[in-house]
């Protein structure tokens, strides 16, 4: 046995360092140490660390942003707002009020429940309080414009489009609140399923449909508060999206036998299937276009997003030459740019150096 001695004054303490080394080598995503006590140190996956740290420099309150502005928006009546663009607003709201509480869920009820290594467990801690932040941006948004909160409640029970995506990751998640045993291959790609179709299919390409139509409503000067709120959303996901591929690609290094071609095309098809439920949604949200907003062209940028996801986690895209039709968003997402929010208090706990942007191929 390799041994570590300290002498601390008169007193002599002896460390295993074998067992130290062997504690580290058994670290795993998953089937790893299992240990009571949080020790981080020494950390195997870097990348989660500094994911972590990157996510904690970019935190914001909703409090910290404006809503004057959106609010007289809101209650105006003289044409510059249309009924299409309260629309737009009321189901970004009514759609994430909850659906952001459903992703945090599974992670802490799932995800973190699942993976053994600390600082896996450290950053999805982290993700899971994004998330928070993001429900209570949309109270904040329904208190300020006065927006009915049962109506939101009603829109995410009763729009079928609303509950068709719900019911598509809640039965997931659901299905994994059990006892797993995971040295089964099966089981170990049913988590692994869940990482993809929470962290690809529908915070990476569900969530991208509404994101793109409120910002484009913020680049025509409208709802500039709400704008700005789920432009900070974005940034956070971006990382939420990354936190999931990499969890999802370090669990099929250390478990190759799960990668198998009928599984890589078994998320193929999950992929397909939300971004068929995320074009009806679409047409629900647009059901007539608008100045600057048609369907047509939110399906194909969901096409290009749905690409995108695949091809970062080494699968095979679903159709080739789809070209982003916005590509305006990439430059709307430089949040560099933005010098007037951190005016304010947010400074105190934000700096502006530390920020992360969203690059072209996230959009």
């Amino acid at each position: 046995m390799e041994t570590i001695t300290i002498q601390v004054g008169a007193k002599t303490f002896i460390l295993d360092k074998d067992k130290a080394e062997k504690a580290f080598a058994n670290k795993r995503v998953i089937n790893g140490r299992e240990s009571m006590f949080f020790n981080i140190l020494p950390l195997k996956y870097q990348w989660a660390y500094d994911l972590y740290k990157t996510m904690k420099s970019n935190h914001w309150e909703p409090e910290d942003i404006p809503m004057q502005k959106d609010c007289e928006q809101w209650r105006d009546t003289g044409g510059a707002i249309s009924d299409i663009d309260r629309w737009i607003i009321k189901m970004a709201i009514g759609y994430f009020s909850a659906a952001e509480g459903i992703v945090g869920d599974n992670i802490q009820h799932v995800t973190r429940e699942l993976v053994t290594a600390p600082e896996l467990k450290l950053l999805l801690g982290r993700h899971a309080h994004e998330e928070n932040i993001h429900a209570d941006s949309l109270v904040y948004m329904i208190s300020s414009l006065g927006v009915n909160p049962h109506e939101c409640e009603a829109m995410f029970e009763d729009i079928p489009t609303i509950a068709k995506k719900t019911d598509f990751v809640v039965s997931n998640s659901r299905s994994l609140r059990r006892d797993m045993d995971l040295t089964i291959p099966r089981e170990k790609q049913e988590f692994a399923k869940n990482m993809f179709l929470f962290g690809q299919c529908m915070e990476g390409t569900q969530f991208y449909g509404l994101f793109g139509m409120v910002l484009a409503l913020y680049r025509q000067n409208k709802f500039p508060g709400i704008g700005q709120m789920f432009r900070y959303t974005l940034r956070d996901e971006s990382n939420h999206i990354e936190v999931f591929r990499n969890l999802l690609m370090d669990l099929v290094q250390e478990n190759p036998e799960i990668w198998t071609p009928e599984f890589r095309e078994e998320l193929r098809m999950l992929m397909r299937t939300a971004i068929a439920l995320e074009k009806e949604f679409i047409r629900d949200c647009l059901p007539v276009n608008a100045v600057g907003l048609s369907a047509p062209e939110f399906e194909q940028y969901i096409d290009y997003i749905g690409n995108r996801r695949l091809q970062d986690c080494g699968l095979d895209p679903l159709n080739t030459g789809v070209q982003n039709p916005f590509p305006w968003l990439a430059e709307m997402m430089d949040i560099k740019k933005e010098q007037n929010f951190f005016e304010g208090r947010v400074t105190e706990y934000q700096k502006a150096s530390a920020l992360q942007t969203v690059s072209d191929d996230e959009l």
